[in-house]
């Protein structure tokens, strides 16, 4: 069976991802990726973004998925991530998660490393969670942190409609996949049961 490139999931935050938005640009770019639509993008309701994200990957064709969220999307994904162990998501990139305590949510993300890869994405000055706080919830989860610097909560309204930075995770992320899934030659097998 020939590889297929894990595929793009773009899961957006409160009001969704707009036009400009770099979630949509970053959409754009891939022909096979996916949105995960809310049914009311105005409530914030862990629980139900969360079981939207599974609704949205038992519909869609088989294969492992990139997961890329914005804000409160990202609190979603890391619930989703936590209850759904055999989720086809690979690898997670975080960009500017909500704070859970503004919605009294603290209790309900998991508090341990994720089981996979992931990383970060923060601002110095995002009004919805501190660079502090991005930091420790990076570190429970066990995902690379990066702070941006003074550039707001990473969305169109502070300057982000492409995001390249994003687009090279992306294109990491799927270039990680292809490794794992090379076959081991057998010249290196017979090398490394000789050791």
């Amino acid at each position: 069976m020939p590889y297929q490139a894990p595929r793009l999931l773009i899961v957006p935050g409160l009001r969704d991802s707009g036009a400009t938005h770099w979630q949509t640009w970053l959409q754009q770019q891939y022909r096979d990726a996916r949105r995960v639509v809310q049914r009311d993008f105005s409530r914030p309701d862990l629980g139900r973004w969360s079981e939207r994200i599974q609704t949205t990957l038992e519909t869609a064709p088989e294969g492992e998925w990139i997961a890329v969220a914005h804000s409160f999307g990202c609190l979603a994904l890391a619930r989703h991530l936590a209850d759904h162990p055999e989720s086809p998501v690979r690898q997670a990139l975080f960009v500017a998660p909500a704070e859970p305590d503004k919605f009294g949510l603290a209790e309900l993300l998991p508090r341990r490393r994720l089981d996979v890869p992931s990383t970060l994405i923060a601002s110095q000055n995002d009004p919805w969670m501190s660079a502090a706080s991005a930091e420790r919830w990076a570190r429970r989860w066990g995902a690379g942190f990066t702070n941006l610097g003074h550039v707001g909560h990473i969305n169109s309204e502070s300057g982000f409609g492409p995001f390249p930075l994003a687009k090279r995770w992306v294109e990491s992320a799927r270039a990680r996949a292809a490794r794992q899934q090379r076959p081991v030659h057998a010249g290196v097998l017979e090398w490394s049961f000789a050791i």
